[in-house]
């Protein structure tokens, strides 16, 4: 536990760090460095040994946030169709080490979480996307987004840990519990009014782009949400025989572990932003 404290605050104040900077390069970077880890951990976990496939599917994961980062115009399905094509020829190439299975995931991990990871700029540049934005607008939503998925971690842990009774997923996942699903969601919806609150009170200069019912809603629907994308990383680690992605952060695992949540949270309320506005 005391192990896993100290990463998770030290963790934090990185991130933060990376926030203060989020107008400057040295944003980029670090959402390209949490993708590129992230896609290698994934290809690592399903026994990936390929290292044309691993080279290119790495470049790519890297490149994407950069490409977000300048906005650079280019036939995102043409290159796409590119990188399939080169990811089955190298798995021919090395058919005797290399199967479907892990050739199929490299292409799923390379571009579903380099474009999730990506949503971070997104958030930060929201202004330039949505009418009637700020920057302060996207520096919220982006901490909304990792309040739902953390928030709800940290507070399905402890009290699923003091009150967990009837197991929510055993076959997938043992130690959740529905009381800790449960205490997840009103941690999260707690936590993002509070965060609301805050933002009305010392950084908003106008009226908040949402309102606290509404927050309320998303909250329980990113919750909910987040210990989906838990699960299916658990299924993925069951399914592959190992108890985390990597070692990067001690108590948590690795990239993945501490990001998997998040990674299905940015795109839903990035999507709820959108029809938000749209209607």
């Amino acid at each position: 536990m005391k192990q896993r404290v100290i990463t998770g605050v030290l963790s934090g104040i990185i991130f933060i760090g990376a926030l203060l900077l989020m107008n400057t390069i040295v944003f980029p970077i670090f959402v390209a460095l949490l993708s590129g880890m992230a896609v290698w951990e994934i290809e690592k976990a399903v026994g990936l040994k390929n290292k044309m496939i691993m080279a290119v599917s790495l470049v790519l994961s890297v490149a994407i946030p950069f490409i977000v980062h300048f906005g650079v115009k280019m036939p995102i399905a043409a290159f796409g169709g590119v990188y399939v094509v080169l990811v089955f020829i190298f798995m021919l190439l090395k058919f005797e080490t290399t199967n479907f299975e892990q050739a199929v995931t490299a292409i799923f991990s390379s571009v579903c979480v380099p474009f999730s990871f990506s949503l971070m700029i997104v958030f930060r540049d929201i202004h330039k996307h949505f009418d009637g934005y700020t920057k302060i607008d996207g520096i919220y939503l982006l901490l909304f987004a990792f309040f739902a998925s953390w928030m709800t971690d940290i507070f399905a842990y402890f009290v699923g840990s003091k009150l967990g009774k009837y197991k929510l997923c055993p076959k997938i996942s043992p130690k959740k519990s529905v009381e800790g699903a449960i205490g997840g969601v009103v941690g999260a919806v707690l936590l993002n009014l509070l965060l609301l609150f805050v933002f009305k009170k010392f950084f908003f200069e106008g009226e908040s782009i949402l309102s606290y019912i509404t927050v309320a809603v998303l909250s329980v629907v990113l919750s909910v949400i987040s210990m989906f994308g838990d699960l299916a990383a658990s299924t993925i680690k069951r399914n592959f025989g190992i108890k985390d992605f990597g070692k990067l952060l001690p108590g948590h695992g690795g990239i993945m572990d501490r990001f998997d949540s998040a990674l299905f949270v940015m795109p839903v309320l990035y999507s709820a932003i959108y029809f938000i506005n749209a209607f």
